[in-house]
């Protein structure tokens, strides 16, 4: 069996075992997709009011596009099913390009990673909107340097349906030469997008998905409400893990919770701009692309997870595109960084959602164990972090290639 012949039946296989685990495993790991996604589509499908353009949304209105895509199959396998297949064709897409005819040890250290993690990280890495950015956001890495307007068009699509994406944009713009290039691509996809919202008659919410995430609580799952966690499990009674109706998700809840969640906003924005400043700074003194971007790319992703009052499972899926470029570019240097990601990735399964009914109402197996998982996102961070300034420090050093992309 040769080299590529084998990552497609690993293909294969991971997804569809993971595509299983979903309706095998505990605490609907797809229920995101009947509960709340298929309601979505038939509302839209049937002419009935749609989200993002008739009511402000916790969503930007391209996210209604995967929803409806995977509506059409659902008569005949279910919507969780379809949702799966939409999920895989893309992933296989995008593999292809990454792989290309797997002569690339690069490549195949970057296709393998992707694979464990898919493996590791579970259903949740599959069953949520997240898992439709991500291809796009593989995608728009790999292309920035040889089709940076293309590569701005990718990732500002998947920022229109999950705002992370973003920061992968923010990089791109400090380390790429190219970079009018790619903000122009980004315009024109938000353009797009925003007018069609318009003329839709959505422009009174066009950003409502930014004030719907502004106010919300602390995430049960997220970094910052361990504290809280970690007091309702010691029996606390000014503290307790709320379901929030409004929203759909748990929370943290009690004494101090509101203070915190009223400054991660700014804590967020604050690191983001320090890691950014840094990134420029590293161009200033002639980082290379290969070197700078992986690494500034995986901090400013990094940020909108430990800094977050939102802390989803699914989450963990965002750090995968820039440590598969890392792998692309530089396998060496980021073996370490992608194995802290898989043992990240399996962590996360482990919480969500094998255990997660300890996380609901505390239990010292379920708590530790996140509390492990969100610890080694905030180790991991430091690392990338020192990774970006000592490239804003060093005296300039030659830019390794990127390999072009077929």
């Amino acid at each position: 069996m040769s080299r590529r012949t084998g990552l497609w039946v690993g293909f294969v296989l991971v997804h569809a075992i993971v595509a299983l685990a979903g309706f095998l495993l505990p605490n609907q790991p797809m229920g995101d997709t009947y509960l709340v996604y298929e309601p979505w589509a038939a509302s839209i499908v049937a002419g009935g009011p749609i989200m993002g353009i008739d009511q402000s949304w916790v969503y930007p209105q391209l996210a209604l596009l995967p929803l409806v895509l995977a509506y059409p199959l659902a008569t005949l396998v279910g919507y969780s099913a379809s949702w799966a297949v939409l999920v895989t064709l893309l992933n296989g897409a995008v593999f292809a390009i990454l792989i290309g005819k797997a002569t690339s040890r690069g490549r195949v250290s970057a296709g393998r990673f992707w694979l464990a993690a898919i493996l590791l990280l579970g259903p949740v890495g599959m069953y949520r909107l997240d898992a439709i950015t991500v291809p796009l956001a593989v995608l728009g890495c790999l292309w920035l340097v040889g089709r940076p307007l293309i590569a701005g068009i990718l990732l500002a699509a998947a920022t229109w349906i999950k705002v992370w994406p973003a920061a992968l944009l923010a990089a791109g713009f400090a380390a790429v030469r190219e970079r009018l290039t790619l903000l122009g691509g980004a315009g024109l996809a938000t353009g797009v997008i925003v007018g069609v919202v318009l003329v839709a008659g959505g422009g009174a919410h066009v950003l409502g998905f930014l004030q719907a995430q502004g106010s919300r609580g602390l995430q049960v799952e997220a970094p910052v409400s361990a504290p809280f966690l970690w007091a309702a499990l010691l029996g606390s009674p000014e503290h307790a893990v709320a379901y929030n109706q409004e929203i759909l998700t748990f929370e943290v809840a009690g004494t101090g919770v509101a203070e915190v969640a009223a400054v991660m906003n700014a804590l967020l924005v604050g690191a983001a701009v320090v890691i950014g400043v840094l990134g420029l700074v590293a161009v200033s003194r002639g980082a290379g692309f290969a070197r700078l971007f992986p690494a500034l790319a995986l901090t400013l992703v990094l940020v909108l997870v430990v800094f977050n009052k939102v802390g989803s499972p699914q989450f963990q899926c965002w750090l995968l595109a820039p440590v598969i470029l890392g792998l692309v570019v530089d396998r060496r240097r980021w073996r370490g960084p992608a194995a802290v990601v898989l043992l990240l990735c399996v962590l996360t399964q482990l919480v969500y959602p094998v255990l997660y009914a300890g996380i609901l109402v505390p239990a010292p197996l379920a708590v530790t164990l996140l509390t492990i998982r969100n610890l080694g996102s905030v180790i991991l961070l430091l690392w990338m972090a020192t990774r970006v300034a000592r490239l804003a420090v060093a005296a300039r050093t030659p830019a390794l290639a990127v390999g072009p992309v077929a």
